[in-house]
Parts: C-alpha cells; structure tokens; sequence
C-alpha cells in the first residue's frame, strides 16, 4: 500500500518548512563578502553575521516543544512562516549591521522551530512503513532549500545589481516562505496531539484520512501510550529514564555538525576563493556540491528503510571522514585546487546519503510521546548549538591558523562518530513509535 494523497500533500507541505530551513541558513554564504567589505568586518564579526541566526534558531528549537505541545505543530509551524518572511523582508531592507542582525535572528527563531516540528508533524502522520522516507521529505527539502539558494545566489550575482546584490540576496526568501504560510491552512492537525487533547473523533478521521491501514489499532495504540503518561504529560524531558534517548539525540545532532557540515556550506565560495578560484566560479561549484547534495539525499532517502539508519550513518562516516583528510591534506601541502572540487563533491555525497538522511527520522523515532517535541528540541539544540560555535570559530580559525586546520579537525571528530554510531546507537527502522518506545526506555 502507497501512501495517499492527502498524506503526500500534509507531507510536502510540513516539509517545506525544510526548505525555508535549507535555504534562510546557506543564502548568507552568497552574501557574506560584501557585508564584510560594506561594514568592515573583522573575521569575528563575519563570524558572528553568520552565527546571530544560528542562536535565534537554538532558541526557537528549545521553544518549539512547549509551544508545539500546547497550540499543535500545525500551528506552530504557521507562526514560523510569519516570522520566515519577517526575516527576510528585514535583512534586505535593513538600514545598518545591527537591524541586519536583529531580522537574521528571528529568521532564526522560524529556523529552529520548523527544524523540530516539520520532522515530528510529519512522523505523527506517517504510518511506520513509510515514517522513515516521508520524514526524509524534509530533509529532502533542507537540501533542495540548499540547491535553491546557491542557485538564487549565482543568478542574483549575474544581474549586475551593484550595491544593492546582497539585499536581493537575502530578501527573495520571502516569495516560498509566504507560499509555506498559505500551504499551511489547507492541512490536518496531528492525530496524536489531537488525542492529547481528547478529540478521538478528530484524531481517528485524521487516521483514515491519513490512509491508515488499521485506523483503529493505530488509534488505540496511540490512547494507550498518552495514558500510560498521562499523569507526568507536562514531565521534563531532561530526566534519569530518558536518558538513553537525550544522549542519541543529542550525539547525532551534535556530531552531524563536527562533521564540518554547516561550515562548508556557509563559508564555501570563500574556501574556493581561499584555493584560487574567483567569486563567480566558487559560485557555481557550490551550486555543483548542492545539487550533489539533493542527488545523495534522494539515495539516502531510498534506502533508509531498506539498509537502516545505523548502516548507513557507518557508511557515511567512513566517506566523509577520507574525504576530509584529503581536503586537510590539500591545503597544507598547495596540491592541485581542481580536485578540491571532486574532494567535497564526494564529502557531501556521503554525509547526504547518511547523516543528512538520518538525523531528523532518527531524533523523532527515540523519544516516547509525552516528551517527543521536547526530545527532538533537545537534539536539535545540541546541533545548532555546535553549529552556533564552529561558525564563530571557522573565520577566525583560518585567519590565525591555516585554511586545513578545521578539516583535520573535522575529520577527527567524524572517525569518533564512527566508533559511538558501531558501539551505542539502536536500529530503529521498520518499528512503530510506542515500539521504540517500550524498547529504548528499558
């Protein structure tokens, strides 16, 4: 049985929140250069241009939990689209670095709340045999998001717009984000928060509307697992009996950033200038490494539910850790800049058919209902908060050590990934979330 249409839609329009995601994060990278020239920016200052949307986004993560248990992730998620076109809108118009940095923020904020709700409104939706490619949807889009903006970045930056190319840059995220926003009011609530709030009828005609294949086992399953909780619903996530799950989620959100992912993305046409390419040409092999991006993305996607998230989090971390080395290798010996090229081509082919695959499924499958959105908050934290500070350190890292000194670093910290994902993380695939539940909490 495929899944229906109306759980394609519910699915596609959950995830575009993952789009907005993907490109309001790497769209600074196209722009970054000429806010440092125009408001003479010290390599902490590019940092921190860059960085200020990153605490915005772990602030709205650690919010989106509470605010998504108590108004529903459909809800919430709507409010992250005001706040993604408030962003954008802002930062183009922007009158001096602070406002630039004050609508970077609440972009930010949107970042972070739709990074923990899409993945866990479409998990609630999802039956178990597909949760894992349709959660991958999102993640899907984070990286189309990706593809998108180095496009936008590339044809902006051929239009000769002069001054005012960095503002176009970053002010036409506002066209999908209002999309998003319109999108929103066209699809059901969660069944599972609906039955939080008592609505069995509501939660079970979202079942069947979902294509269910058993609507009222599902349902029952779902009551039965709120009630078992029902008297500590409102508990702290950050307790001794979740303490399994909190160190899966917090480990594969913090080492999906140690593996230098973000920091490529966002400084990738000045580490292709830094190896002799000009700004133009960095332009378009960055829309290269996105596309090889969204291409690995959709292989990782096929095979989630086939080989399983730990096989393919193994497999990735042996790539991406080589290729790594390499990179390191290549700018401290001067070798040939033209295979820089084909080094993150093959990085980012590994880490998108792995961690960039994995991590939303795997974070929203470990956490048992009453402290779900809060679990997935907790992981996603732990990611962008490891994203916030290897993004400040990046500039200032290269300026006063060398330009292969944060790969080797990198390629460090993903071997040790290798060894906890081999040693401690559970397969999760092909099991339901009260399944996972009783295992993982015992």
């Amino acid at each position: 049985m495929k899944p229906n249409l109306n759980l394609i839609k519910a699915t596609l329009t959950g995830a575009l929140g993952g789009l907005l995601f993907g490109f309001d994060t790497v769209v600074i990278s196209g722009a970054i250069d000429s806010l440092v020239r125009l408001y003479s920016l010290s390599p902490s200052g590019k940092g921190w241009t860059v960085a200020i949307a990153l605490i915005g986004t772990i602030i709205g993560s650690l919010a989106a939990g509470h605010i998504g248990q108590r108004l529903g992730g459909r809800e919430t998620l709507r409010l992250t689209a005001v706040l993604y076109i408030v962003s954008a809108l802002g930062s183009a118009l922007a009158w001096d670095w602070s406002s630039l940095m004050v609508f970077r923020f609440l972009g930010g904020l949107g970042i972070g709340a739709s990074s923990v709700l899409g993945p866990v409104y479409i998990a609630e939706l999802a039956p178990a045999k597909w949760r894992g490619r349709l959660v991958g949807a999102f993640q899907f889009n984070v990286v189309l998001g990706i593809l998108l903006a180095y496009v936008s970045n590339y044809g902006i930056r051929t239009l000769g717009l002069g001054a005012n190319e960095w503002r176009w840059q970053v002010g036409v995220a506002a066209i999908p984000a209002l999309g998003f926003l319109i999108l929103l009011f066209g699809i059901p609530r969660s069944p599972r928060w609906s039955v939080s709030r008592n609505r069995i009828d509501e939660a079970l005609s979202i079942l069947k509307l979902m294509g269910d294949p058993n609507p009222e086992a599902e349902l029952a399953d779902i009551r039965a697992a709120l009630q078992q909780e029902h008297a500590s619903a409102h508990e702290p996530v950050f307790q001794w009996k979740y303490r399994f799950p909190l160190f899966l989620a917090i480990s594969i959100g913090a080492f999906n950033q140690l593996s230098g992912i973000n920091s490529i993305l966002y400084y990738l046409p000045g580490i292709f200038q830094s190896a002799g390419f000009t700004q133009l040409s960095g332009d378009r092999q960055a829309i290269a490494i996105g596309f090889t991006n969204l291409v690995f993305t959709m292989v990782g996607m096929s095979f989630i539910d086939k080989l399983g998230r730990k096989t393919l989090l193994l497999i990735g971390a042996v790539g991406t850790a080589g290729c790594l080395a390499a990179v390191s290798w290549l700018f401290h010996s001067g070798g040939n800049s033209g295979a820089l090229v084909w080094l993150f081509i093959a990085y980012i082919a590994f880490f998108a058919l792995s961690q960039g695959a994995v991590i939303w499924v795997y974070i929203g499958e470990v956490f048992p209902n009453a402290v779900r959105s809060k679990g997935q908050g907790a992981g996603n934290a732990s990611h962008w908060v490891m994203n916030t500070i290897l993004q400040l350190a990046f500039p200032v890292i290269v300026a006063r050590l060398s330009p292969a000194a944060p790969f080797t670093f990198f390629a460090v910290m993903t071997a040790v990934q290798f060894l906890v994902v081999l040693f401690f993380y559970p397969e999760t695939r092909g099991q339901s979330l009260e399944e996972l539940q009783r295992k993982l909490l015992h």
